[in-house]
């Protein structure tokens, strides 16, 4: 199973990776200025990663495929590393799918 980890970066902001099963991150946040709006951020990836219209397919400028999820209004609530193939981070998105719903918290904060 998988699980969210919470850390507080060097500005005092909160963060979280959502880790698959064998400890690779596949989905990491931006700050958040508070550990309620980063249980939030959780909150969200939890609910909106099992809409496939919430995933924007991206190529990043050396051709790297990797992937943004989005909320319902739009933001980014997450987003991937980068992938060799398309395929691969067609994967990752079925990661997250999976994972996202029933992962524990780890709060490292």
């Amino acid at each position: 199973m998988g699980k969210f980890e919470i850390k507080k970066d060097k500005s005092g902001q909160f963060r979280f990776n959502l880790k698959a099963s064998n400890g690779q991150v596949i989905l990491g946040s931006e700050a958040y200025t508070t550990k309620a709006a980063c249980d939030n951020g959780i909150s969200s990836v939890r609910t909106n990663s099992q809409e496939d219209g919430r995933y924007e397919r991206n190529t990043a400028k050396d051709g790297s495929p990797y992937f943004n999820l989005k909320a319902s209004n739009g933001q980014v609530i997450g987003k991937s590393e980068m992938y060799s193939s398309s395929a691969s981070m067609e994967n990752g998105i079925a990661s997250v799918k999976k994972n996202a719903p029933e992962a524990t918290i780890e709060d490292n904060s």
